[in-house]
């Protein structure tokens, strides 16, 4: 579900990270810690088989699952061998709030401030382009 399609401001579309990683739905959740370990992002969008957006995992979330789910006085190893049991569709947002990339980076901080959620997949024409995350929003402001 799109938000937003407005003039004037800065854009989603020039202050969003283009390259962004992503996540089958039928992978396990330990793919998303590796994914987030490497890449150094917190948040993963979900795709299906035909590339739609249906899913996020955040980092919070992948924290919540482990802690929840493995007690505290387990190792590492014991930690990630019940990651691989995990299903990302167990674990992750879904409907998933996005965002055009025509929108302002003004309503992208909006959405972000009033959903408390930490970033918008940038979608058009049905197809991710991007993502803007609280991050890239604070770089614009810093910028101005």
């Amino acid at each position: 579900m799109p938000l937003g399609k407005q003039s004037g401001g800065g854009l989603v579309l020039d202050h969003m990270t283009r390259k962004v990683f992503t996540l089958r739905i039928d992978k396990k959740l330990i793919v998303a810690e590796d994914i987030m370990d490497w890449a150094h992002v917190r948040h993963v969008p979900v795709i299906n088989a035909t590339g739609e957006v249906v899913g996020m995992v955040s980092h919070r979330d992948l924290l919540a699952a482990s802690i929840s789910s493995v007690s505290r006085r387990q190792g590492a190893l014991e930690r990630k061998q019940h990651l691989w049991t995990i299903e990302i569709e167990s674990v992750m947002r879904s409907p998933v709030i996005t965002i055009d990339p025509g929108a302002t980076v003004q309503e992208a901080a909006r959405i972000l401030r009033s959903r408390k959620i930490g970033c918008l997949p940038v979608i058009e024409d049905k197809k991710l382009v991007g993502i803007i995350t609280d991050y890239d929003i604070l770089g614009f402001v810093t910028d101005l």
